[in-house]
This record gives C-alpha cells, structure tokens and sequence, in this order.
C-alpha cells in the first residue's frame, strides 16, 4: 500500500459493441499507465464486446419458464435465467437467485437489462469472466508496457444485508483472496482464518464512480500496487464451508 489510492473513471465514447477493441478503449482513457495499477471493468462492458446480449423478443419460454414467471415475473428473462444456470436457489414471486455455470449466487443469474446496447435487449454475464480478464490484461499490458492487473466487476446483493455492491466477478494480475492466517498481530494474536476478499474491495471501489446510470465501463485504481496471481472464482466459497446453503 502507498498510503493513498485514486479511483479514476474512464469514460469511453458511445455504445460498446461485439467486437470492440476494450483494451483501446481503455487505454483511449486512461493516462499512462504505471506498474501496479488496477483496470476494473464492468461486466457489461466486457459482455457487450464479446456479444453476450439477448434480445427479448427472440426468446422463446420453455414450460419452466412460464411455471417460475406465473407470479409476476417476465418468462422471457425466466428462461435465460435457466439457461445461464446450474440451479435455482430460491424463488420468491417474480424474482429467481440462481447459481449460475461459473459458481456464482446472484439474482436472475446475474442477467440485467439495465443499460443494454437497445431497449428490450438483456446483458448476459461473460462466459469465462477471469479467462476475460486474462486476455484483456494481456493486451493491456502489451500496449501499455507496464505490469497490470485487470478486475472483471458486477454489482451484486448480499445475504442479510440491503443494497448492491460492487464485485469481482473476474481477476487477473491480483491475489483475489489475501489470507492472513499465521500473521500476528501488533499484540502479538495470530491471526487464524482471516482472507480478505482484496479483488471484491477493488470492484467496490471502482463502482463509485463506473456508477448505475452515467454508462461509464471502466476505471483505473491507482495506489494499491497489485500483486500475486489469482482468479476472480478464487472467491467462491466452496459448499461444504456455506452456512447458508
């Protein structure tokens, strides 16, 4: 840690679109870049260049879809919903929390039709958020010269808390989990099981200012100096160790 860290929004001109060059959108945006520095992008930024979006009105319901909708719900996101998951978790009216192919606890499968490239259209998650954020870090690094690392983010509920955060759903060029079990503490306490979810952190911090409405897709974390090499799905807790499950 430097002692000071800056978040800065980079602002990309336009809708993002299948194909788009995100690296050079970045960079378009961004001043130098440094060794060290974190690029956080939002999902949707990283889904619309690799084409995962939906158009609604070409979905057809299955049957489940029209079972899991009946209380409110729309029977067209019901069936991507299914699609994009492994399992349904818990139903309640119209809103389904599932998990989805990469491990994932969200709701409706972390599937959004906020800020779509169009009306009626749904953003999909990546396929492989870290293999996402891997490639992008590549390229980044390639252009810029510098040591990176790149944090794919989502904004996601919590259990027994209200609101959304910030969350990585993808990492590259980071620890997404630091452990501190064995380190003492200045009283002299060993620390036993505390990690601290550092890839979460940085998507938090990175969502004050990517925002929910100012379509901003990506931002620089500047400050924490980056380290180690660890996965986004790194911070999944396995389902023998959930309380909750």
């Amino acid at each position: 840690m430097t002692g000071r860290i800056e978040v800065i929004a980079l602002q990309a001109a336009g809708e993002i679109e299948a194909g788009d060059d995100l690296a050079g959108l970045v960079l378009a945006a961004a001043p130098p870049l440094r060794d060290g520095d974190v690029v956080v992008v939002a999902h949707k930024a990283v889904s619309k260049s690799e084409g995962r979006v939906v158009e609604l009105a070409a979905v057809t319901p299955s049957a489940r879809a029209l079972e899991l909708s009946a209380e409110g719900g729309d029977p067209r996101m019901a069936e991507l919903v299914l699609r994009e998951s492994r399992r349904i978790v818990r139903r309640r009216a119209g809103l389904l929390i599932a998990e989805t192919h990469h491990g994932l606890v969200c709701a409706s499968a972390g599937i959004d039709r906020s800020n779509g490239p169009r009306a009626g259209w749904a953003v999909l998650l990546p396929v492989d958020p870290d293999a996402s954020a891997a490639r992008l870090r590549a390229e980044l690094e390639r252009r810029a010269g510098a040591r990176l690392a790149v944090v794919v983010a989502d904004t996601m509920g919590r259990a027994l808390r209200r609101g959304i955060v910030g969350t990585a759903i993808g990492a590259s060029g980071l620890d997404a989990l630091r452990s501190y079990a064995g380190a003492v503490d200045p009283t002299g306490y060993e620390l036993r099981t505390t990690a601290v979810a550092v890839a979460d952190e940085l998507a938090s911090a990175a969502d004050l200012v990517l925002g929910k409405l100012e379509r901003v897709p990506a931002a620089l974390v500047r400050g924490f100096e980056a380290r180690g090499d660890g996965r986004g799905r790194d911070l999944i807790r396995d389902p023998a160790e959930d309380l909750f499950r």
